[in-house]
């Protein structure tokens, strides 16, 4: 019988880095992991943002919940189980779940792939490169100033910089800095705001990033206000993308609505938070019926996660850049077959 290892990896960072929820210096993730019969290391990522993820409420609840996970894996392996039947189960029984379901799905595909990959693409084999933008943490003005001219050196055309953290005047005076020496058809810049705006500041604010040509701003005001959201997406000061908006919303018919009534230009999936590869497959169908385009980050996985996000964005035709990095974030990361050149996320 093979056995489905389950462990915490607290994966450390090499600096704090200022989130929405915060400043981290650490982050959890539960691996999966099991030797397949080729020889190969088997594994999938949970990866959760205490306080973020929906299915996170407590380290306790979610190690009961990832070790009936487990179960359910052992007896896919041990009965050789249809890998159809198993991820439609999976997302019936998970979909509540985003970060559990995630990682059993990019285990199982794995899985039936003899540990070579997740999905087989141009992606995978390398021979497609991913466009990636350059994140910029939040922190103080020299900080940020510093991560601005990292990126702009290491050859990303777009910089994305996250917004509403300290002052607002020296956040737009760091994106001026940009400008006064790139157009916007040179280095494109987008904003995550991370819900940091009201209805009393919101339009001053895109009105101000508007002059600096800004591409969008990911989620400008918290969740749950649907008739203000609608209103700024249709106003179109400039483009808005949801992120935090999608979190919770599993059914297809509850995506449709949403987006249907909010009608945002952009949307913004992360597999650990959206519903996983399956969930993350339908907002895209959705979108793309609905005329929205999209694209995918990742949330403070390791690098098998990111792997699997990665192969996962091979199945699309990729246009906009992504929001995928290589974990350097960290100091005790896993192996990675994944660098960056130039803005592009390549396999190496």
């Amino acid at each position: 019988m093979i056995e489905v290892r389950l462990f915490k990896h607290l994966l450390e960072f090499k600096q704090p880095s200022g989130t929405s929820r915060g400043v981290l210096t650490d982050k959890p993730s539960w691996i999966f992991e099991a030797i397949h019969p080729s020889g190969r290391i088997v594994q999938g990522e949970s990866s959760v943002i205490p306080g973020l993820s929906p299915d996170f409420y407590s380290e306790g609840e979610y190690v009961f919940l990832l070790k009936i996970a487990k179960v359910h894996l052992e007896h896919f392996i041990n009965s050789q189980g249809k890998t159809k039947e198993f991820l439609l189960k999976a997302r019936e029984t998970w979909s509540n779940e985003p970060s559990i379901l995630f990682a059993l799905e990019m285990f199982v595909l794995k899985w039936e792939n003899s540990g070579e990959f997740v999905f087989d693409n141009d992606v995978t084999k390398g021979v497609l490169p991913i466009p990636i933008n350059g994140l910029v943490w939040m922190g103080s003005v020299d900080f940020m100033s510093r991560q601005i001219e990292e990126k702009l050196k290491a050859g990303f055309k777009t910089v994305k910089m996250k917004i509403g953290a300290i002052d607002l005047d020296d956040e737009l005076e760091l994106l001026f800095g940009v400008r006064r020496r790139f157009s916007a058809s040179d280095i494109t810049l987008r904003v995550d705001a991370n819900g940091a705006f009201n209805e009393k500041n919101v339009r001053s604010v895109l009105k101000s990033l508007r002059e600096l040509e800004i591409h969008s701003i990911e989620q400008p005001i918290a969740i749950g206000q649907k008739e203000l959201m609608r209103d700024l997406c249709k106003e179109n000061i400039i483009p808005i993308a949801l992120d935090e908006e999608l979190i919770g919303v599993n059914h297809r018919n509850e995506k449709e609505d949403l987006l249907q009534f909010i009608q945002p230009q952009f949307i913004i999936l992360k597999p650990s938070l959206h519903g996983g590869i399956t969930g993350c497959k339908e907002w895209i169908e959705i979108a793309q019926n609905l005329k929205m385009d999209w694209w995918m980050t990742s949330a403070l996985e390791s690098s098998i996660g990111l792997d699997a996000i990665a192969q996962f964005l091979g199945e699309y035709n990729i246009i906009l850049p992504q929001g995928l990095g290589t974990g350097a974030l960290y100091t005790n990361n896993f192996e990675s077959d994944w660098k960056v050149e130039n803005g592009f996320l390549v396999k190496s």
